[in-house]
């Protein structure tokens, strides 16, 4: 039987792929209500209902914010309960300040808990609307499926270099698609010498090579420099040819998937604003826009750059002082999206290369100065979006001035 109903608890939940625990705190830290949830719609439903009636305020807490919690955290909008994200690094320092050592969900499911009571500056759990739904999948997809190519490059170049150690040297499998077309039908050295030049020159220009000539001169080129045959040689080829098969077959759907989330992300009202800043192109703000989530909790620029890792934290102590270290607590993907676009920005002239040569001139390294220069476009960025502008190498204002 339930007691009294309360003023407030704060509920937390282990999220799993298949059950939830969940367990409700009151403003003493007592534990009201424990329970263990089926991942379906009916189960979170009677636990919700539950919950609401500990208490006239129920406040909610998850340590996954991923595909296992997205039910969950659906029906919990859909019932207008705001929901933080407690990470897992907390949840396990926090584990240690109660008796026992022992590891069951519902004993993290408390944990979880009280630390929502205690602390009161954990981010809230958006749900994603549905174009940023969309863009998480197909982005999420397009990362493992470029994990996939480069696991399937290694492979391919591992296994030539055991037969055909100079034809391996000779290309770059991870850019160079002729190569990977020259690999589906030929892949030792005999077979090359036979072909000759202008056939094996004809056969890779049918197939839509380009410098066809150039590829057929290289790859002979190898052949002449081995006359060996190795142990292997034949089951090693039929490796090759199938794992380079592969390889074209996961560039095309890759070509497709990136053309697909340029449609979805042209949807999203402020691409040609993410876009316009150098370094930037539809995959990185695809990226930006599902790191990110929803620009509004971020109060200024500085905030969007303490959660991309881009503000050192203090760590000092006594006499040691200006001691500052990354953060450990960071979103890795919204730092990847600013770093990556920072140091794709100063290939050209500009601005962003003029201030990226300016840090080096102050001594700082390589890195130093691109971290430097991600936190400068974080500034910019978040200025864009705020004034709803594009960028321009020049700013409003001095343009305004030198008129």
């Amino acid at each position: 039987m339930l007691e009294a109903r309360r003023l407030r608890v704060w509920v937390g939940v282990d999220v799993g792929k298949a059950h939830h625990w969940a367990a409700a705190v009151d403003e003493s830290g007592t534990q009201v209500w424990s329970a263990k949830i089926v991942n379906d719609e009916t189960a979170i439903l009677d636990a919700i209902a539950t919950a609401l009636e500990l208490a006239e305020r129920v406040s909610w807490a998850v340590d996954i914010s991923g595909t296992s919690s997205t039910l969950l955290l659906a029906l919990l909008a859909a019932h207008g309960q705001e929901t933080v994200y407690v990470p897992g690094r907390t949840v396990n320092a926090m584990t240690a300040g109660y008796r026992g050592e022992a590891k069951t969900d519902a004993r993290d499911a408390f944990v979880i808990a009280e630390t929502s009571r205690l602390r009161h500056d954990f981010a809230p759990v958006q749900v994603n609307a549905q174009l940023v739904a969309e863009l998480r999948l197909l982005t999420a997809h397009r990362n493992d499926l470029v994990a996939d190519r480069v696991r399937l490059v290694n492979r391919l170049r591992d296994v030539l270099t055991g037969v055909f150690p100079a034809l391996e040297r000779a290309f770059d499998y991870s850019s160079h698609q002729g190569a990977v077309v020259l690999l589906t039908g030929y892949q030792i050295p005999d077979a090359l010498r036979r072909r000759g030049q202008n056939r094996l020159e004809s056969w890779l220009s049918k197939r839509g090579v380009r410098n066809a000539a150039q590829v057929a001169q290289t790859a002979l080129a190898a052949a002449a420099a081995q006359h060996t045959t190795l142990p292997g040689q034949d089951i090693a080829a039929q490796i090759i040819a199938d794992l380079a098969t592969q390889l074209l077959n996961l560039d095309d759907r890759l070509g497709r998937l990136e053309g697909q989330i340029k449609t979805t992300m042209a949807a999203h009202p402020q691409t040609a604003i993410i876009t316009s800043m150098p370094g930037i192109g539809p995959m990185l703000a695809a990226e930006f826009v599902v790191a990110a989530g929803d620009l509004n909790a971020y109060p200024d620029a500085g905030h969007l750059a303490s959660a991309a890792g881009l503000v050192p934290v203090p760590r000092d102590s006594g006499r040691r002082t200006n001691n500052l270290h990354r953060p450990n607590r960071y979103s890795r993907r919204l730092r990847r999206v600013f770093y990556l676009s920072a140091q794709s920005s100063i290939i050209r002239d500009g601005p962003n290369r003029d201030f990226y040569l300016k840090k080096r001139a102050e001594g700082l390294r390589h890195i130093q100065a691109l971290i430097a220069l991600a936190r400068r476009r974080v500034n910019v960025l978040w200025a864009l979006l705020r004034d709803n502008r594009t960028w321009t190498p020049t700013s409003p204002t001095k343009a305004i001035n030198a008129a």
